[in-house]
C-alpha cells in the first residue's frame, strides 16, 4: 500500500508563538512520528521574500522556527525537515509551472485581491501599488513546493485552501500537455485545530502584534498572560468559560478532563487574576522542558544547520531525479 505524502510549510517571518504551537507545530510533530505517513516539513524562506522582510529578521526567524520544531520533538528520522532555499530544484520547477499558469488564475488569488482592494479603498489611482511579482505569483512557488515531492495531502488552514486548489489547476494543466507526471494533491483541513485569541481578543497573529512567544522566559510569559483582556465580572460571580479568552487558551493545551475542572471553577466564580496565574503555571510547566532545549539550540545554530542540511540531502534524493523527468517532458534535454 502506497503511503500518503504530507507536506507542511512554515514561513520564516516571525518568532513562533503559542498559537503556532497548538495550530500547526503540535499536530505536525505528532504526525512526524507516524510510520504510516511520509512527512515533509520545510522552512519557506523564499516565500518570506515576498513580504520584503528585513534580511536579518528572515535569518533569525529561520533559526527560531527550526529550533522550535526540533526542541519540541520533531522526528527528523521519520520525516524530511529542510530549508526551501536548499533545494534548487524548487525554483526551477516554479519557472516551468509559471509557463503553464494562466494570469487570470493569479488575478483571483485572495492575497493579491486583498492588497488591490486595500489600495482602492485608500483612494490610490494605482490598484497594484506596493505589489511585487513575488507577492503576485507566490501561489506558483507554493505549487512547486507541493508538487516537487509528489505530495498527496497538504494540511492547511481554511484561508489557505485556495492555494491547494490553484496547485491542482496548475498540475492538471501541466499533465494535460505533458502526460501524468505531477501528483494532484488534496487539502486537509482540520476544523478541530485550535485558533487562539491574542492579547487583544483578535486572532493571535504577528500581524496584530498580539502574540505570546512560545519560548518567552517565565517572567515575560507571566507578564503577557496577565495582560490578556477580561471583562469586569467580580470574584465569586459565576462566569461563562465559552466567552473567555483565558479558557480558550487553557483548553487548547489541556485534556478534556482538565478543561472540565476549570469550567467548574468558572461556575464557582474564579477570580480573573487567579485564572491568569493558573494559566501561566499550566503553560509554563508544559513548555519548560522544550524551552531549555530551544535555548541550547539557539546558542549553537550549527546543530540546527546540520539538521537542515541533512534534511536537504534526503529531499534532493527525490527532487533531483524527479526534476530531470519533468525537464525531459517539457523539452529541456541533453542534445544527442
Amino acid at each position: 500500500m502506497t503511503k500518503d505524502v504530507f507536506l507542511t510549510g512554515i514561513t520564516t517571518t516571525g518568532t513562533p508563538h503559542i498559537g503556532n504551537y497548538v495550530g500547526a507545530i503540535r499536530p505536525g510533530i505528532e504526525a512526524s512520528r507516524d510510520p504510516a505517513k511520509e512527512n515533509f516539513y520545510f522552512l519557506a524562506d523564499f516565500h518570506a521574500l515576498a513580504k520584503a522582510e528585513d534580511p536579518d529578521r528572515i535569518n533569525r526567524s529561520t533559526l527560531e522556527i527550526a529550533a522550535a520544531w526540533m526542541a519540541l520533538g520533531l522526528d527528523t528520522d521519520n520525516a524530511v525537515f529542510y530549508r526551501q532555499s536548499d533545494i534548487p530544484e524548487i525554483p526551477q520547477l516554479t519557472w516551468i509551472l509559471t509557463s503553464m499558469t494562466a494570469k487570470g488564475l493569479m488575478n483571483r488569488a485572495h492575497s493579491y485581491k486583498a492588497v488591490v482592494q486595500a489600495n482602492e479603498d485608500s483612494g490610490s489611482k494605482d490598484p497594484d501599488k506596493g505589489i511585487n511579482m513575488a507577492l503576485y505569483s507566490y501561489p506558483i512557488l507554493m505549487a512547486a513546493d507541493i508538487l516537487m515531492f509528489r505530495s498527496t495531502k497538504v494540511p492547511v488552514g481554511r484561508d489557505q485552501k485556495q492555494h491547494v486548489e490553484m496547485t491542482r489547476d496548475i498540475a492538471q494543466r501541466f499533465n494535460h500537455h505533458y502526460g501524468n507526471l505531477l501528483t494532484i494533491p488534496e487539502s486537509v483541513i482540520d476544523d478541530n485545530t485550535a485558533v487562539l485569541p491574542g492579547l487583544d481578543g483578535r486572532k493571535m497573529s504577528k500581524s496584530y502584534d498580539n502574540t505570546i512567544p512560545l519560548f518567552a522566559d517565565e517572567k515575560r510569559l507571566r507578564k503577557l498572560i496577565m495582560k490578556i483582556k477580561t471583562n469586569s465580572q467580580e470574584p465569586g460571580e459565576p462566569k461563562d468559560p465559552d466567552g473567555s479568552m483565558l479558557f480558550q487558551i487553557y483548553q487548547a493545551f489541556a485534556t478534556t478532563e482538565e478543561s472540565a475542572e476549570i469550567a467548574k471553577k468558572y461556575a464557582d466564580g474564579i477570580a480573573w487574576g487567579e485564572m491568569k496565574q493558573l494559566l501561566f503555571e499550566y503553560i509554563n510547566e508544559q513548555i519548560k522542558p522544550a524551552r531549555e532545549e530551544y535555548l541550547r539550540l539557539m546558542d549553537d545554530p550549527s546543530i540546527v544547520e546540520a539538521e537542515l542540511l541533512r534534511g536537504a540531502e534526503k529531499a534532493r534524493k527525490i527532487s533531483v531525479p524527479y526534476l530531470n523527468e519533468i525537464r525531459h517532458a517539457v523539452g529541456i534535454r541533453t542534445l544527442r
